[in-house]
C-alpha cells in the first residue's frame, strides 16, 4: 500500500520512499519534509512500482529488503527488482534511485549498481548527507530531462525538414526531366543545327542537368533506404564489366574536364550479387566527387579484388585530398568539406550519405583514406551475397571507420 505526505506543496520535488519499517519511513519522511520535499510512501515492492508509475516522483529512495509480493524474488532482494523495473519502464526510466540499507556488504553495492541504482546510502543517514545526495541527483535528472526534450524537438524538426525536402524533390523531378528531354532533342538536331561552340554549351548544360537529376535521385533514395522502403533488385555482377561501364558512362565528362581513368581488376576478383543500379550510382558518385573537387585535370583509378569479407572495390584519385578531421563526418547527412581548392563546386552533402546507406543496405561498408595534397581513396567492401546490414542504419547516425 502507498501513502502520501506533504503533497500539498505542489511546487516542491516529489520523493518516493519505499520501506516496510514504519520507524524508518517516519524518520526519512520528517527529514525530507524538513528539507522542503514532498513525499509519497510505499511499504512493499509492488506498491513502490505502482507509485513510481502513478506519481512519477522526481527521485526514489528504496530499502533493499521489503515484502516482494508477486515479483518472483526474495524479500531480501526486492529493492533491486523494484529498481530494475523502474529503469526498464520508459515512463519511469529517468527517475534517479537511491538505495538505503543498514547493510554494508560490498555485494549489495554491486547489486545496486547492476540493478541501475544511482546512489547508495547507509543507515543511519545524516540529514546534510541525505540533502546533498538528493539535490545532486535532482540536478542530474533536470539536466537529463532537458537534454531529452531538446533531442525530441530536434527529431521533430528533422522530420519536418525531411518531409519538406521530399515534397520539394518530387516537385523538382518532373520539370527537370522535361528540361533534359529538350536539351537532348536540341543536341540531336531536332531544332536545327548548332555551331561547335553552341553544341559544347548544350552538352555542358545537359551534363549539369544530369548531375542535378542524380542529386534528386540521391535525395529520394536516401529517404527510401532510411525508411527501409527501397527494395533491392539483386543480380550477379562481374566486377570488370561493372568498372568498365562506369568509365564508359563518364567518357564525355572526362573529356570535358581533361580527366583520365584506369581500371585494374585482379584475377581473383569474384562475381558478387547486388543491386547493380545502386552500386553503379555509388561508384559514379565517388567518380563525380573526384572530378568535381579537383582544381584541374584529375587521374582516377578504379580497382577490384577479392576481400576476406567478399569483394573490395576502390576509387582513388590524385586530387586535393580530404582533411583528417573530415574523413569520418563526410558520410553523415548534409555534411560537407568546404574545399578551398574547388570553390566552384556546390555540394548538398548527400552524395556520400547515399553511398554509405546503399552500401550498408547490402551488408557492406564504405570508408576513405586520404592525405591532403596527395589525393583520396574510397573503399567499398561488399559481401558476395547480399546480407542484412551489420548494424541498424540511423537517419543521421555516426559513422565509424574500420580499425
Amino acid at each position: 500500500m502507498t501513502a502520501t505526505a506533504g503533497l500539498e506543496r505542489s511546487g516542491a520535488p516529489l520523493v518516493l520512499v519505499a520501506d516496510d519499517a514504519e520507524a524508518n519511513v517516519e524518520l526519512l519522511t520528517d527529514q525530507l519534509e524538513g528539507l522542503g520535499f514532498r513525499v509519497v510512501i510505499a511499504r512493499d515492492a509492488m506498491s513502490a512500482i505502482a507509485a513510481s508509475v502513478e506519481h512519477r516522483p522526481d527521485i526514489a529512495i528504496l530499502d533493499i529488503s521489503m515484502p516482494a509480493g508477486d515479483l518472483g524474488v526474495a524479500d531480501r532482494d526486492a529493492g533491486f527488482e523494484v529498481c530494475r523495473r523502474i529503469k526498464r519502464d520508459p515512463r519511469t526510466a529517468n527517475i534517479p534511485v537511491v538505495f538505503v540499507t543498514a547493510l554494508s556488504d560490498t555485494s549489495d553495492r554491486v547489486k545496486a549498481i547492476e540493478a541501475g541504482g544511482d546512489d547508495f546510502l547507509n543507515k543511519p543517514y545524516h540529514r546534510p548527507v541525505l540533502n546533498a545526495r538528493v539535490q545532486s541527483l535532482l540536478k542530474l535528472k533536470g539536466a537529463t530531462d532537458a537534454l531529452e526534450e531538446s533531442l525530441k524537438r530536434l527529431r521533430e524538426l528533422q522530420k519536418v525538414r525531411d518531409d519538406l525536402m521530399k515534397m520539394i524533390v518530387h516537385d523538382l523531378k518532373t520539370p527537370l526531366t522535361s528540361i533534359l528531354a529538350t536539351l537532348e532533342m536540341m543536341r540531336d538536331g531536332d531544332f536545327g543545327t548548332f555551331s561547335e561552340r553552341q553544341s559544347r554549351g548544350l552538352s555542358d548544360a545537359e551534363g549539369k542537368a544530369e548531375d542535378l537529376l542524380g542529386l534528386i535521385e540521391d535525395l529520394l533514395e536516401v529517404s527510401r533506404i532510411e525508411e527501409r522502403t527501397l527494395a533491392l533488385n539483386t543480380e550477379q555482377i562481374a566486377p570488370a564489366a561493372l568498372l568498365s561501364e562506369i568509365v564508359y558512362d563518364w567518357q564525355l565528362r572526362f573529356h570535358q574536364e581533361g580527366a583520365t581513368a584506369s581500371v585494374d581488376v585482379a584475377d581473383d576478383a569474384p562475381v558478387f550479387v547486388a543491386d547493380k543500379a545502386l552500386i553503379k550510382r555509388v561508384l559514379s558518385n565517388l567518380v563525380q566527387n573526384a572530378v568535381n573537387h579537383s582544381p584541374g585535370p584529375v587521374t582516377i583509378a578504379l580497382s577490384a579484388r577479392r576481400d576476406p569479407k567478399g569483394i573490395l572495390i576502390t576509387v582513388g584519385d590524385n586530387g586535393p585530398g580530404i582533411p583528417a578531421d573530415y574523413q569520418e563526418i563526410i558520410f553523415r547527412k548534409f555534411e560537407q568539406v568546404h574545399a578551398q581548392h574547388a570553390p566552384r563546386v556546390r555540394s548538398s552533402g548527400l552524395g556520400l550519405t547515399f553511398c554509405r546507406l546503399a552500401t550498408e543496405s547490402h551488408g557492406g561498408r564504405i570508408w576513405v583514406t586520404s592525405t591532403e595534397g596527395e589525393g583520396s581513396t574510397f573503399f567499398v567492401q561488399l559481401p558476395l551475397e547480399r546480407r542484412e546490414p551489420v548494424r541498424p542504419m540511423a537517419r543521421a547516425g555516426e559513422y565509424q571507420l574500420p580499425r
